[in-house]
């Protein structure tokens, strides 16, 4: 391929799993030269990006997890050696079944070769699944929701181009396990069971962080797109009246600040307009249901 339409390197120091020792290269954007035209951001706080007459499309999302391709092992840069001994352990055993997750979502993955949206989806996949045994202090919960939301993401646009696959109840999967665990780490923020400043950029894009607003913004958009599906009334209802309030907290004085910009502002009160009319729609439907 000609070297200008190149839109990947391979750092020169190579990387060593901690897990299993493999040595490989991790791959990397590289920026600038038109290859991303920013695009629309979506209500969910995802950047779009246009499709590049010269590079075609880019899914920058792809190429943020580490994963080494001898044992899956997978973790955010910053997080990928900063692992303890019991871990390792914990990690190595499960390498079996983090290959055969993958093998039985995408069949044979080569995570040497360049990667590719397949590729992408399947490293938020492992990454859900290695934080799971990670240690506080590298806030495995903030990982764990921030991953599962752009696996939903990926898996969602391998949907798209492949509508009788099963990518898009993996997305819709993936959706509910974002939505589960926002909650938690909105308790997190208040309680300081995990460092938030290790955490790093919250995204949940990589263009811009939108820090605690937007974890309380994406929080409440799960809360309508996962949490009006609960089949019990008053337990959606409970939901809907925990989202408001997290919406409530972002309007604050109605004013924009730095981490409240006007954009989030505007999608906060079409939100909130939103729930209104839902749970005035269901207390119509049952006549005697209240918001809590």
């Amino acid at each position: 391929m000609d070297k200008d339409l190149k839109i990947t390197y391979r750092q020169k120091n190579s990387s060593v799993c901690p897990v299993c020792s493999f040595e490989f290269h991790r791959e990397d954007m590289l920026s600038g030269g038109g290859r991303l035209i920013a695009g629309k951001l979506s209500d969910e706080l995802r950047r779009n990006y246009d499709v590049s007459k010269k590079y075609g499309r880019i899914y920058p999302l792809a190429y943020v997890v580490s994963v080494c391709p001898s044992c899956y092992y997978s973790a955010y840069p910053k997080d990928f050696d900063s692992i303890l001994p019991g871990e390792i352990e914990k990690l190595r055993e499960l390498t079996a079944a983090r290959k055969s997750a993958v093998k039985k979502f995408f069949g044979m993955i080569d995570f040497n070769g360049d990667r590719e949206l397949r590729i992408g989806a399947a490293s938020y996949l492992l990454a859900v699944d290695c934080y799971s045994y990670r240690n506080k202090k590298v806030a495995p919960t903030f990982k764990i929701a921030l991953s599962s939301l752009r696996a939903a993401w990926l898996f969602g646009d391998l949907a798209a181009d492949d509508p009788s696959s099963s990518y898009k109840k993996i997305s819709e999967f993936f959706y509910k396990k974002a939505f589960q665990t926002y909650v938690k780490v909105l308790d997190i923020m208040q309680t300081g069971g995990e460092p938030v400043d290790a955490v790093g950029n919250m995204g949940p894009d990589t263009d811009k962080n939108w820090g605690y607003e937007g974890i309380l913004y994406l929080t409440a958009v799960l809360t309508v797109k996962i949490g009006s599906k609960e089949q019990d009334p008053r337990k959606r209802m409970e939901n809907f009246a925990k989202c408001k309030r997290y919406l409530s907290r972002l309007f604050g004085a109605g004013k924009t600040s730095k981490t409240r910009p006007s954009d989030l502002l505007d999608k906060t009160r079409d939100l909130y307009d939103k729930i209104n009319a839902m749970i005035e729609e269901w207390n119509q439907e049952t006549g005697s249901l209240k918001e809590g």
